[in-house]
């Protein structure tokens, strides 16, 4: 938890600050309220502050390296309020008097995982309301965050306008406990119809443009209410033709999608392309589109254009072989065709390509994927994406981080960064399943989880 004064939280909306961090601001003075200083909240309110930080010693029988995909044994983490402080092998790593121990010795402890694509909003629903809707993200992120997600990248509220800035803010105040996030608010669709002057669109939902000019203001915009990314739609849905060959639906024209791009690099932010397939797909990777989603049909071109470019891909595997995908397919083909077998190739042809950034992204969102489960995105990539469980847990940590530009404070154990950590009991490149069983989490040196009771320090 951390405190900040009204004027900074307001500042830091105001600009879109995305910092997983907030600096500790004096407590009012002289206090003449009840009970001791406290601090002070975004809403000029007060609340009781966190207690000063210690030092915290971790005893780690397996850490796992990111930067170098090696298990090294016998390690101790020095943690220092929110920072790592020191990690080395037992012997050369002084404990100091003093310093609280957790006994992970029987454990293998990993950088804290990063979701690159989340909705913390489920769907809103027509009877729902926003206090109905934030309830249930602040339940997802929790959920998140005890799964062992320290990180996240969400990719659109689902209709709820900038409410995850709020969800956002309020986990950098201490507020609340969630991943360290970064929002990309509404999204922006493009609009092929002219605009009906009876039927007003949602200001809650994705932002319509229909020109250039509407495009780089709508990014403006949501980057002036707190976005972090542009979220993207440059292809709609796909089908099948009557020969078999899948199709994609093109939904911005190049010059209004290269201008959405452009924009929000000009104001030093990133964009994230939902696509299929097809033009659209192509148009993005060729406009530089940072991150480039799901990809069912990404061809070999593609993919090199994507190496060449430094761009990033994140499958969201599970979330895209799911039964409901055959279920979809059987329906609108008579059960001739099916999209699963050609994502599958896609992403395993990725992987195969050397320098190709794949990321873990999940895109669970509350419909058939549930918020704390997503660690079965690394056992897909895993047993159907053609990655190694080194591979995997790279993209998870390290790779996610520097899509995320916070490659220097989270992403491995490493003095100086962020005390983001996480224990399993086994050894997930032995078994990359023992991920969905997180038994100890870690964010910025506080304790949010320990199932390991036995043997812990207090």
């Amino acid at each position: 938890m951390r405190c900040q004064t009204a004027l900074s939280a307001a500042f830091g909306i105001l600009f879109g600050a995305a910092a997983p961090w907030a600096q500790v601001q004096p407590p009012p003075a002289p206090w003449r309220g009840a009970g001791p200083n406290p601090c002070v909240g975004s809403d000029g309110g007060v609340y009781r502050c966190p207690p000063a930080p210690g030092t915290v010693a971790i005893r780690a029988g397996r850490l796992f390296d990111s930067k170098t995909g090696r298990m090294l044994t016998k390690q101790v983490v020095l943690v220092s309020g929110e920072r790592i402080a020191e990690v080395g092998a037992e012997g050369q790593v002084k404990i100091p008097a003093g310093a609280s121990v957790i006994d992970l010795s029987q454990a293998t402890v990993l950088p804290g995982l990063i979701d690159a694509h989340t909705h913390m909003f489920n769907q809103r629903r027509p009877q729902g309301t926003t206090e109905d809707s934030m309830l249930i993200a602040v339940q997802n992120v929790q959920a998140d965050l005890r799964a062992g997600f320290t990180a996240a990248r969400d990719m659109s509220s689902h209709g709820n306008g900038y409410g995850d800035v709020a969800i956002r803010n309020a986990i950098n105040e201490g507020r609340i406990d969630g991943p360290r996030y970064q929002v990309s608010t509404l999204g922006i669709v493009w609009g092929a119809a002219p605009k009906d002057p009876a039927r007003p669109e949602n200001p809650l939902a994705s932002t319509v443009v229909r020109s250039v000019e509407e495009a780089r203001a709508a990014v403006r915009d949501q980057i002036a209410h707190g976005a972090d990314w542009i979220k993207l739609f440059p292809t709609g849905a796909y089908s099948f033709t009557a020969a078999g060959q899948a199709q994609y639906q093109l939904t911005y024209p190049m010059p209004v999608l290269q201008a959405l791009i452009d924009e929000t690099h000009r104001l030093g932010k990133k964009a994230g392309c939902h696509v299929y397939g097809g033009e659209g797909q192509r148009n993005a990777i060729l406009a530089g589109c940072d991150t480039i989603e799901h990809a069912f049909g990404l061809d070999q071109e593609q993919a090199n254009m994507m190496v060449a470019k430094g761009l990033y891909y994140d499958p969201t595997l599970q979330r895209y072989i799911e039964p409901y995908m055959d279920d979809n397919d059987a329906r609108s083909t008579g059960g001739k065709y099916r999209m699963i077998p050609i994502f599958e190739k896609a992403v395993a042809m990725a992987a195969a390509i050397k320098g190709m950034k794949i990321m873990v992204g999940s895109g669970a969102d509350g419909s058939t994927y549930a918020h704390g489960t997503q660690a079965l995105d690394f056992e897909m990539l895993v047993k159907y994406g053609g990655l190694t469980p080194v591979r995997a847990l790279q993209g998870g940590t390290m790779i996610n981080a520097e899509a995320l530009g916070w490659q220097n404070q989270i992403g491995s154990i490493d003095k100086g960064k962020f005390a983001d950590l996480i224990a399993v009991a086994g050894d997930p490149l032995a078994d990359i399943t023992e991920l969905q069983r997180v038994q100890f989490v870690m964010k910025g040196g506080k304790v949010i989880r320990n199932d390991k009771t036995s043997g812990a320090g207090k």
